[in-house]
């Protein structure tokens, strides 16, 4: 790159010059060139003070200029200059009309940014800066119009045209082409404009809200794809019913419509009335689907509903303020998620996210808070930590002012702010002002990055009977940010008496470096169940003994607290062999000693029926190799690898009776529902089958092999092809070559069998995964294969993604600077593993260098992987 991208900063934000009233577009659709034309109602922003004379700067990318009109009165070439950046003109006045028109090629458009085609369907993203690759706008979230929308096509080939709001006309037009026309009354920004056209498929029901109005709801999918919607829709739903109940918040059309496209760069994005999905995240049926997808899709749906008013009737003012719409809406579908189902399991999955993705970025080069202080790409701030971060901040929130306040402080936010566009300050303002409260320390989460670790000790008093516990924090610097101060965060605490039940359970506030807190009417030396639920987002450097751990594992009240108990003795057993593996010359058994403690705890929970199958599964999963990694330097991923799998074996051959009567009871013949039990049972059968596989006893290979070939539902097929997965063993090759010929014209079913593959443990993986992407399926062009085959290598198989010899580094870098020219957007994205190098020993770090160096080095590299590269490179 010649010339480093301008960094933007959020203490440079103005109000727009201009804003505009109302947009009308009219798009003559064409796959290789569509011509839209665009009529702005201008007016001077008040605020600003400008008006006639000023210069006005519409936003603009890709795309070719036919004409301009300002006031119906075309510009000469001489009164208007195009850049790269847009279109600029001199305003005739405060008030002003402008015609544009604009020709693009959405066939050409491998960015899948603006208009472009997927399959044989038009289709739009516009979030965060699409719009500007359609027609010159000031492209921004605080510019909010309505917008009406003509689109004309050919009536065969798009049957179905579709936009945000109601469609208010449509007909036929000569040579074989239509038109509908679509009208949204509710002032939006650009980045939540949506259009869609094609022949698709259409699944419809309808929803009655809390007033009575009947709402018609609308799932477009490909001809095909009709009986894989149902959940999808109920989902949508139960979404709706929920938000009513829980928040008070109507939908506000009486049309909901969600198309279903196959290249998408995200999971989807809530446009007004108009949600287009990545397929994955709505497709299912028990044939094709996976508990695990049947969760996401409910998820996800629930999301960019939810988004409707929390993104959506209040957007954010700039994209600083991201974590406005987006950490208050993760936060209300983990909570939607939690109330359909498990809501200890629920925690458990949202946590273990967050440290997967989290934490790691906390700790890394790409560090950044929550509301972020600049960016010189903004895509590349669809972060963890705005998302996920972001809502633990609102649970946190949540926390310190009750259920009851912070619905008082969310309805206030809603009355105040609706039809605006605000920042993070004025979100955390109406909970204030609702409660009558100073969150002016806990706002510092907005604005620090880095996870804090917590360390605490606690002394008993016999004579006064009392319990003093001593916290402290700790945040570590992190780049552009050497000085941290204190943060405030509840922390939920347990005191647990010896025979197991609860003698306190509370939850302090902690706002002070260190800070002590007393617990009356102890008569015993408690043990402390610390950081119940996670309450605070934070990393607990504390070792407990390994047989208060134990204790915790069996007796916890609070079930997130009693699998934590489980995952800190595992990680460390495992950390401590990993050290003993690099001493004794490489024997992994060995290493590990006498672990029959942590077994026979394992055991406990295994046969607990009190306890939710859900919940054992979970509790039966060891810490992942990635997570190990995290929690050593440097990281050794081939000791790490050997360690784990020793574990997995020694558990496995010394709980073989009771995980194979596991495996045994929890076999059904019933039809497939993908509900809540349901999932939980066929959950710890998959559990009990992995570490029966682990035992290396070739007879649980033949019943996973077995299981494959008999399975009626994908989540217990891809069970027993998960552990085959990993094996020498002749079911393998039968399973993988049974899988393709079943599903190989499915697209979306397909992906899962690529990313098995990227990530197996075996030694021709990496020769495996070239040789795949000839795979006539593969495609750079589709956002989902790559990240199934190429992302899953090198984010779900650090064996061979960290092979010593650097070869996977060098695959994986050829792979994104290839990404690079076709879809920019995915390649940054998928750029982070290589910044993880000062993790890694000498040898692996010089590699990683040496490969983020080489896309650095890239002509014409785009704004949005060299930010990412050089910051990762820089670290």
């Amino acid at each position: 790159m010649s010339d480093q991208p301008q960094v933007i900063r959020r203490e440079d934000y103005t109000a727009p010059a201009f804003l505009i009233e109302k947009v009308e577009l009219v798009f003559e659709l064409d796959r290789d060139v569509t011509n839209v034309k665009s009529r702005l109602f201008v007016h001077a922003n008040p605020v600003r003070g400008t008006g006639g004379g000023d210069m006005v700067h519409l936003d603009g990318e890709d795309m070719k200029l036919v004409s301009i009109a300002v006031d119906d009165r075309k510009l000469g070439v001489d009164e208007y200059s195009v850049d790269k950046s847009g279109l600029s003109f001199t305003a005739p006045g405060d008030t002003f009309v402008v015609d544009i028109e604009t020709q693009i090629s959405p066939v050409a458009n491998t960015r899948l940014e603006g208009l472009y085609v997927s399959q044989s369907a038009f289709c739009t993203q516009c979030e965060a800066e699409g719009f500007r690759r359609i027609t010159y706008f000031p492209d921004r979230p605080d510019v909010m119009a309505t917008y009406k929308v003509t689109i004309r096509a050919d009536k065969a080939n798009c049957p179905v045209l579709l936009s945000n709001g109601n469609l208010i006309d449509s007909g036929d037009l000569d040579g074989n082409r239509h038109f509908a026309v679509w009208e949204d009354p509710f002032p939006k920004p650009s980045y939540l404009f949506a259009l869609v056209a094609g022949d698709l498929a259409c699944v419809e029901d309808s929803f009655k809200t809390m007033s009575g109005r009947d709402v018609a709801l609308r799932i477009f999918v490909e001809h095909g794809n009709e009986d894989r919607c149902d959940y999808a829709m109920d989902s949508l739903k139960r979404s709706m019913k929920w938000d009513e109940e829980v928040y008070g918040l109507e939908y506000d059309l009486d049309l909901f419509n969600i198309v279903a496209v196959s290249d998408f760069n995200m999971g989807a994005m809530e446009n007004k009335s108009l949600n287009v999905f990545n397929a994955k995240y709505i497709l299912a049926k028990p044939d094709t689907a996976t508990d695990t997808d049947y969760e996401l899709i409910e998820s996800i749906v629930a999301h960019e509903y939810f988004h409707n008013w929390s993104g959506n009737r209040v957007t954010c003012r700039d994209w600083f303020q991201l974590s406005l719409k987006e950490g208050l809406t993760v936060f209300r579908d983990q909570e939607f998620s939690a109330d359909q189902r498990s809501r200890p399991v629920q925690r458990i999955k949202d946590v273990a996210q967050l440290r997967a993705r989290q934490f790691p970025e906390d700790g890394g080069p790409l560090a950044h808070p929550v509301r972020p202080d600049s960016y010189m790409e903004i895509n590349n701030f669809y972060t963890a930590t705005v998302y996920e971060k972001g809502a633990e901040l609102i649970r946190m929130m949540h926390t310190l002012l009750g259920a009851d306040g912070y619905r008082k402080g969310i309805d206030l936010y809603f009355d105040r702010h609706d039809g605006q566009a605000v920042t993070c300050d004025d979100f955390a303002k109406a909970m204030e002002d609702a409660n009558d409260v100073d969150l002016s320390q806990l706002k510092i989460w907005y604005s620090q990055a880095g996870t804090p670790s917590l360390s605490w000790h606690g002394e008993h008093d016999a004579d006064t009977k009392q319990f003093h516990l001593t916290v402290a924090q700790k945040t570590e610097p992190t780049p552009g940010q050497p000085d941290k101060v204190a943060l405030h965060m509840p922390i939920a605490i347990g005191l647990l008496g010896r025979d197991g039940k609860e003698l306190v359970s509370r939850t302090v506030q902690l706002t002070e470096t260190e800070q002590e807190f007393v617990f009356d009417n102890i008569d015993q030396v408690p043990v402390v169940s610390f950081n119940r639920g996670f309450s605070a987002p934070v990393n607990v450097a504390t070792e407990q003994p390994h047989e208060e751990l134990v204790f915790l594992m069996g007796h916890d009240s609070d079930a997130f607290n009693r699998w934590e108990a489980g995952q800190k003795y595992a990680t460390a057993l495992m950390l401590s062999a990993i050290t003993e593996f690099e001493k004794n010359g490489g024997d992994a058994d060995a290493a590990l000693g006498d672990v029959s403690e942590f077994v026979a705890a394992m055991r406990a929970t295994l046969i607990n029926d009190d306890l939710d199958k859900a919940f054992r599964a979970d509790a039966l999963v060891l810490p992942g190799e990635e997570f190990l990694s995290e929690q050593r330097k440097p990281a050794n991923p081939d000791a790490i690898h050997q360690v784990r799998n020793a574990l997995r074996k020694r558990i496995g051959s010394d709980l073989r009776a009771e995980f194979g009567n596991a495996y045994h009871q929890n076999a059904s013949n019933a039809a497939f529902t993908p509900d809540a039990e349901s999932a939980g049972q066929r959950a710890l059968r998959a559990t009990a089958l992995s570490y029966l596989v682990a035992s290396g006893e070739g007879e649980f290979a033949d019943l996973a092999a077995e299981q494959y070939r008999t399975a009626d539902n994908m989540t217990d097929r891809m069970a027993a092809l998960s552990v085959l997965n990993h094996l020498d063993h002749p079911g393998r090759a039968e399973a993988l070559a049974d899988f393709e010929a079943r599903f190989g014209k499915d697209t979306v079913v397909m992906d899962k069998w690529f990313g098995l593959q990227a990530m197996s443990s075996r030694d021709d993986t990496l020769s495996r995964v070239k040789d795949l992407m000839s795979h006539p399926l593969f495609t750079m062009r589709n956002p989902n294969k790559v990240r199934s085959l190429i992302g899953a290598f090198a984010m779900a198989n650090p064996r061979h993604f960290h092979a010593a010899d650097g070869s996977g580094y060098a695959f994986y870098t050829d792979r994104l600077i290839e990404l690079d020219d076709i879809n920019p957007q995915v390649a940054a994205r998928l750029c982070a593993p290589l910044g993880k190098w000062a993790k890694y020993d000498e040898a692996r770090a010089d590699l990683m260098k040496a490969s983020l160096d080489r896309i650095l080095a890239k002509p014409d590299i785009s704004r949005d992987l060299y930010e990412i590269a050089s910051k990762s490179r820089a670290s």
